[in-house]
């Protein structure tokens, strides 16, 4: 009973400290069980490739062949298969630094029904004196278990969602005159909410969901927290990966305003074509009601070629396209910002943003087409993009343990990322560049990375990439042109390449912070 009762607490612990890990990447995973699956699938893979395992399997099948005794065989393996476990949980802690698990309600009850099933799991195998089978469990449970959890707690979540949606809509409508802006596009949405929401607060009282809560429960979230009488205003951000999500928010938030930034080829793995994700943006200005606006981007050729069946009004901006409503012209970078002209009819409007790059430029131009819809002046805009703050992670110019960083961190996509490479490089010093790459851009993804990787031979003198294998299209795209491989460096995580930067890098150098992806996709 004691060597029973040593394997039960060897089993738990070991359990726990795993399960910890493979909660935290469910987590990740946004909770979605077929996308856990995918990631865990490829984990797998990964670990059948390692070294180690060939070796591993080894060490096992020589142990288990010249060690006589039963008990002796499965108390060495459950001893060992325990310290692999805690070995393996300091080295996850060691990565996972950037966006820690979060303990949220959901969270918890995912622990408690996994703390109930392997309750179950010790007693039937004590009770069925199958303790024999306890490395299996050990190995394989935590993955398993995280599946099953997933699928048992499904229709409560969905459920428990239902419900405080509807909450949500109740308070949302019980406000009449509440005037609703939606906000997508495949990249540029948070941006643009910020920026809408510091022009529009010049003259109203505005709300805007904070961070990146862009699907219902964010949304609902904001509405039940956040959302009081007082506010005229609802800024709201709508994201998509997949197919019916825009027009499932689109009926719940019901804007008049709906703004779409842009289309690409972002979250093609789960959108399945460029076509679905062209179709499903769009659906902003397609269910717009009549006595509504749209606002568009017809520098982006997505936009541009789309026939928008609604008869709402539309106004669009740009910068390269010169039969806009509202152009930018006579652009400029310094350290201090960005300079441009905003021209609409007869009139031309200089102002000055500390934003940097092309990108926020139009966003900004999208806030001055709402800004000015609901009656806005001109000159309340000019001092609301003066004063407006950068928007953290987003080409944002800051320093850190003194050194001058261009925080592009949350970008992921093919533009944006040409974007950032722009405005690093009309800034002095050598110029550095930290990135895992791009991801979620289906079959395409080791295209777009491998073109990335080509166009920082015009704009960067020091490459530092993070993840090996996760990079590998983009060291293709420097050696064919002939990138000094001298300059370029690949590191397995963040914490390395900064420390490359702190040591080598100068006050006078920028460093571009490009994508900063969850571990559970660097590798």
């Amino acid at each position: 009973m004691i060597w029973i009762g040593l394997e039960a607490v060897l089993f738990f612990f070991g359990f726990y400290l795993e399960f910890q890990y493979v909660l935290h990447m469910f987590q990740q995973n946004r909770y979605e069980i077929h996308r856990f699956y995918h990631w865990m699938s490829d984990q797998r893979k990964e670990i059948q490739e390692e070294l180690w395992f060939p070796f591993g399997v080894a060490i096992i099948g020589v142990f288990w062949a010249f060690i006589p005794n039963l008990s002796i065989k499965w108390i060495g393996l459950m001893a060992l298969s325990f310290l692999v476990m805690v070995m393996n949980h300091f080295q996850n802690q060691f990565h996972i630094t950037i966006k820690p698990l979060v303990f949220t309600a959901r969270v918890k009850r995912q622990l408690f029904i996994s703390a109930w099933l392997v309750g179950v799991t010790i007693f039937s195998l004590i009770y069925f004196q199958l303790d024999y089978l306890w490395l299996l469990c050990l190995v394989f449970t935590p993955w398993l278990f995280m599946y099953v959890v997933g699928w048992m707690t499904w229709p409560f979540e969905k459920m428990l969602q239902q419900y405080y949606i509807h909450l949500g809509k109740k308070r949302l409508y019980a406000q009449r005159d509440l005037i609703k802006i939606g906000i997508t596009g495949s990249y540029g949405k948070t941006s643009t909410k910020n920026i809408i929401q510091s022009i529009v607060r010049e003259e109203y009282h505005s709300l805007m969901t904070p961070a990146s809560y862009n699907t219902p429960m964010g949304i609902t979230m904001t509405i039940r927290n956040y959302l009081k009488p007082i506010h005229q205003v609802f800024v709201c951000e709508m994201g998509a990966d997949h197919v019916g999500e825009i027009t499932r928010l689109m009926k719940y938030v019901q804007p008049q305003i709906g703004v779409v930034t842009s289309v690409g080829p972002q979250h093609l793995l789960t959108f399945g074509s460029l076509e679905n994700i062209i179709h499903e943006k769009m659906q902003m200005i397609e269910r717009l009601p009549k006595d509504g606006l749209g606002v568009i981007n017809l520098d982006n050729d997505y936009i541009r070629q789309y026939r928008v069946k609604n008869s709402v009004p539309l106004i669009s901006f740009g910068i390269q396209s010169e039969d806009v409503d509202y152009r930018a012209v006579k652009i400029s970078y310094t350290t201090t910002g960005s300079y441009f002209t905003v021209v609409h009819a007869k009139e031309e409007v200089a102002f000055h943003t500390k934003l940097l790059g092309e990108l926020n430029i139009m966003n900004i131009l999208s806030g001055i087409v709402v800004a000015r819809h609901l009656g806005i002046s001109w000159k309340s805009l000019q001092r609301a993009v003066a004063n407006m703050e950068q928007v953290e992670h987003r080409l944002e110019l800051k320093k850190i343990n003194g050194h001058r960083f261009i925080d592009d961190a949350f970008n992921a996509n093919p533009i944006g990322a040409k974007m950032a490479l722009e405005v690093l490089s009309m800034m002095p010093g050598k110029r550095y560049i930290i990135t895992p790459g791009m991801i979620d851009l289906g079959k395409k993804q080791d295209e777009y990375n491998r073109e990335f990787g080509k166009r920082m031979k015009h704009f960067v003198d020091e490459v530092i990439l993070v993840g090996p294998k996760q990079t590998k299209a983009i060291q293709e795209g420097l050696a064919e042109m002939n990138f000094d491989a001298d300059h370029i460096h690949v590191y397995q995580t963040v914490q390395e390449a900064l420390a490359y930067v702190y040591e080598h890098a100068d006050e006078h150098d920028t460093i571009l912070l490009e994508n900063d992806l969850p571990e559970a996709f660097s590798r």
